[in-house]
């Protein structure tokens, strides 16, 4: 409007010139300046094509994409989406996947409960009696006496002997008491695999929710719900009211001396080879000769503690604590892991908490949800057999395979261009990464568990669910002392998820994950780079984020960095930190950018490398999935935003801005968006667009 203003100004003073001209010969003046001419404005040619894989309903054209690229990508969505009763969230990515192949999952273990599987399936037998005892809601209203009979066996401490023995036989049924024991390997020697003991115990989601003053609501709300629970055992009320309080306090003594999220990111703070002797030296108090014998594992002597001063905590409480209080406590360890196996009453009262504590959920899921949800936790790779048979195409793996290879060349290109990275420690880089990418798994195991020892029947869900975890238990403690297994996955073929494991070096993309919208065979190229391109670039950045730049091309935790180099890195990491920690997660509560900044330098990198890599890819059909009403850039930043499409309930949303070391989703878009000359070049936006950051704030790590 302005500009139009001036150039009618100057064309009126031109007619009065001429005007002039012919009154009087006068000298002719100057030639006027000419305006600058007005920047580009990105807009849509709604006449045009809509790219495939993109949801035109999803959006708000009508936002500025330049103002709020999250409303621009999935305002549409964002106003016509209810999160479902039963979800404290909803997502255009990740959930709707996860209802997509919930229902292929219940189709299989219905099919397994009534003995219908292809013959020849394996692990048949066992996925049809889990599932099958899982679903049978009468059979859970007779479980209670089998329960108690379980807690009558463990809850019965008499001093610091009788405690040992019985959280070893809770902790080899798989129950969480003080602490959980499991294999790892040696986080400074990869390839041996030892015991690892870590802090455990807390029926609150974190140990901040027992000690900080803004969660005191949440607190009460749990001390009554461990006081339902007690109740519906058959403890009269005041002697319930008396164990809630006997749990809350020894909860709270453990969370104290427990370590922080934030201080759990970094290796050398769990870092703790103390070994059988040194354990035994440090926390004397406790019985562990006696507690290892009790777990199945009496010469287990290659161990690491997350931290000494928790362990001595645990064997002052072992010494100092009235065994009634104990017993009360392995009680509740019981009690609340074991509610899925209970009559619905018990079900009914740990929903109640959760809706309103921490979720915000309006109803609890349907049985047939919960019991597909067990089976893949206890029986992943049984079940996975048969998802990725019916479900996963080889096209699939292909496909993203050669993505996994641009994006190494993307990474490697990026590396060479970064003028803060000397040659030692780029050599370094490049061999970590070579070596990452060549260690990728793809879709699903090429060694499937063997789960042909695990006794299950038709008898009860409760001793189903035991035996799983006994099996679980017992198969990480024969980990121990022998070689790393490099075929095994941390998650099910099914799980809608991605992730890099920096002890084997090697990122993992499972075939739950590669389907639209993140992978969309008919979708453009330029959509897939946006979508799973970013998921496959943030595992490949989260290699050489904060916590995991900390581990070596081996996967051991060990300083690669020349020093320059390294201060260089924490100086451009705390940039991120500090843009994040001025973002409002929900309400007044902010982003915690401490625990978030491996994330958010993932999505930052991911994106970055995701992009140059398809700008490379398409220098070879420079013809293909142009016309549209989005160019090829654009077509990767909205791919890569309508991914991560969200609502989330209040009570969600402040439970994972507590917890959860992601920003909320909407920030995951916003947030690294701003710092991409990319982004800013292909929506044309101005510098002073709310979108982007400019100068010190823009943050570059990779």
């Amino acid at each position: 409007m302005r500009l139009r203003s001036l150039s009618l100004v100057l064309a009126l003073a031109g007619c009065a010139t001429q005007e002039q001209a012919q009154k009087a010969p006068v000298a002719s003046p100057p030639p006027a300046e000419k305006a600058p001419a007005a920047p580009p404005k990105f807009t849509v040619d709604l006449s045009k094509p809509m790219p495939a894989g993109l949801d035109e309903k999803a959006m708000d054209v009508k936002a500025d994409p330049c103002a709020d690229f999250y409303q621009f990508a999935c305002g549409g969505w964002m106003a016509t989406t209810e999160i479902p009763a039963d979800r404290p969230l909803y997502s255009r990515g990740f959930v709707s996947i996860q209802d997509r192949n919930e229902q292929l999952l219940k189709t299989i273990l219905d099919e397994a409960a009534a003995s219908t599987l292809p013959a020849g399936t394996p692990f048949a037998k066992q996925l049809g009696d889990y599932y099958a005892t899982c679903v049978d809601e009468p059979g859970l209203e007779k479980a209670l006496p089998e329960v108690k009979k379980f807690v009558d066996q463990v809850a019965k401490v008499k001093d610091a002997r009788s405690l040992a023995a019985s959280v070893g036989t809770l902790h080899a049924a798989g129950y969480r008491a003080f602490f959980e024991v499991g294999a790892i390997q040696d986080l400074k020697n990869s390839s041996e695999v030892i015991a690892m003991l870590d802090q455990s115990g807390l029926g609150l989601p974190d140990r901040d929710y027992y000690v900080d003053a803004d969660k005191q609501s949440v607190r009460e709300l749990y001390k009554s719900h461990v006081e339902a629970m007690f109740g519906l055992l058959g403890i009269e009320a005041k002697l319930a009211q008396r164990k809630a309080d006997e749990v809350m306090a020894l909860e709270t003594r453990l969370a104290k001396v427990s370590q922080t999220k934030v201080e759990r990111r970094d290796p050398n703070k769990l870092y703790n080879r103390v070994d059988r002797k040194g354990l035994v030296e440090k926390a004397k108090d406790f019985p562990w000769d006696v507690y290892f014998t009790a777990l199945g594992a009496k010469d287990l002597s290659a161990i690491n503690v997350n931290s000494v001063p928790y362990f001595v905590e645990l064997a002052a409480i072992a010494k100092d604590t009235k065994p009634e209080q104990l017993n009360t406590y392995l009680t509740w360890v019981v009690l609340r892991a074991s509610t899925p196996a209970l009559p619905k009453a018990f079900q009914d009262e740990a929903f109640a908490f959760s809706s309103k504590a921490l979720t915000g959920a309006k109803a609890d899921r349907a049985r047939w949800k919960k019991c597909v949800a067990f089976a893949d936790g206890d029986l992943g790779e049984a079940l996975g057999r048969e998802f990725v048979r019916r479900a996963f195409g080889e096209d699939g793996k292909a496909r993203t395979n050669a993505m996994v290879e641009a994006l190494q060349r993307s990474f490697e290109k990026n590396l060479g261009q970064l003028a803060w990275f000397d040659e030692p420690t780029k050599k370094a880089a490049l061999e970590k990464v070579g070596r990452m990418v060549g260690n990728n798994k793809i879709g699903y195991p090429t060694v499937w568990r063997d789960y042909g020892s695990l006794a299950t029947s038709r008898a009860s869900f409760f001793a189903n669910s035991l035996a799983a975890n006994r099996f679980e238990v017992k198969r990480q403690l024969a980990k121990v002392g022998k070689p790393v297994d490099r075929t095994e996955w941390l998650m099910s073929a099914s799980t809608v998820n991605a992730y890099y494991d920096p002890q084997k070096n090697e990122i993992v993309f499972p075939a739950g994950i590669l389907q639209p919208p993140f992978f969309n065979r008919d979708a453009t190229d330029a959509v897939n780079f946006g979508s799973m391109g970013m998921v496959v670039g943030h595992e490949i950045t989260h290699g050489f984020d904060d916590e995991g730049r900390q581990f070596d091309v081996d996967g051991n935790v060990k300083d690669w960095w020349s020093p320059a180099v390294g201060k260089a890195f924490v100086e451009k990491a705390e940039c991120v930190k500090k843009q994040y920690d001025a973002y409002v997660a929900i309400d007044e509560i902010k982003v915690k950018g401490d625990l978030t900044l491996g994330e958010n330098i993932a999505d930052l990198g991911g994106l970055k490398l995701a992009h140059a890599a398809m700008a490379d890819w398409y220098t070879k059909k420079p013809e293909a999935d142009v016309g549209s009403r989005f160019t090829r850039s654009q077509q990767f930043f909205l791919g890569f935003a309508q991914s991560w499409c969200t609502k989330m309930r209040p009570e969600m949303a402040k439970l994972r801005a507590a917890t959860d070391p992601h920003a909320p989703p909407f920030l995951r878009v916003k947030g690294p968006l701003g710092n991409l000359d990319a982004f800013q070049q292909a929506f044309m936006c101005p510098s002073s667009a709310p979108m982007i950051r400019n100068g010190a704030e823009r943050c570059v790590v990779w």
